[in-house]
């Protein structure tokens, strides 16, 4: 029965994906204003299409730690789930998103209308440049930043180490890092065909100051990340 919800759902993501992607190009043209929007009603839809087929719920605790308006986000990334969930928890969601993605037909652009930051993993100092102007922006429009710091999925239980791009992003914004720990991973797996009923639990954790020093901000998020990670059900 998994193996059917999740051959089902998967027809049904690309299907929504699909269909979100041709208004979102059509809104690029017509209403480039409304394509942040186009992409919340996406990640709504796929939410509840997740529940509704996959029996997978979601358990958010402590939304209160994110400021108003302008904000740094660090999250765990063990799912494609990840990569969709924040836009419907915040006002104006602004994703760190690997530029492979750009290349996807009709998908790809729409993604960089919708406000996203777009980063080359392997271009360096001109990478990193790029990254800070886009934070720039999102900061000027309000947007919340989210990042996966580990720069890639990872399975539960296996934590890379962090990236020096949310340095930048905190030295640079002058914003509060807001860690985020998920078991996202244990119910939709990396990489996984399969996605197993349950509720996937998203844990955000008080925001550590921006002027902390480098190492010590790395291992504040770790050690917060960490601490989130065990905490209980």
């Amino acid at each position: 029965m998994t193996e059917l919800r999740s051959a089902a759902f998967n027809v049904v993501f690309f299907a929504i994906s699909l269909v979100m992607a041709v208004l979102a190009t059509g809104a690029r043209y017509l209403a480039p204003h409304r394509v942040l929007d186009v992409a919340m009603l996406w990640a709504r839809c796929q939410l509840a299409a997740v529940r509704i087929i996959c029996g997978i719920r979601l358990q958010v605790s402590g939304l209160e730690h994110i400021p108003r308006g302008a904000a740094l986000i660090a999250s765990r990334h063990q799912s494609a789930f990840d990569t969709f969930v924040w836009l419907t928890l915040l006002p104006r969601c602004c994703y760190v998103f690997k530029n492979d993605l750009s290349r996807i037909p009709l998908f790809g652009p729409s993604i960089g209308a919708a406000g996203m930051i777009e980063v080359d993993r392997n271009g360096g100092g001109a990478a990193i440049r790029s990254l800070l102007r886009g934070a720039e922006r999102a900061v000027r429009e309000q947007r919340q930043i989210v990042i996966f710091p580990e720069g890639t999925r990872r399975d539960p239980g296996s934590p890379g180490s962090l990236q020096s791009g949310i340095v930048a992003l905190a030295s640079r914004t002058g914003l509060p890092v807001v860690p985020v720990a998920t078991d996202s991973g244990h119910l939709w797996g990396r990489r996984a065909f399969r996605k197993r009923p349950g509720t996937i639990r998203i844990l955000i954790g008080p925001a550590i100051a921006s002027r902390t020093e480098r190492n010590a901000l790395l291992r504040g998020l770790e050690d917060g990340m960490a601490a989130l990670d065990r905490s209980p059900d």
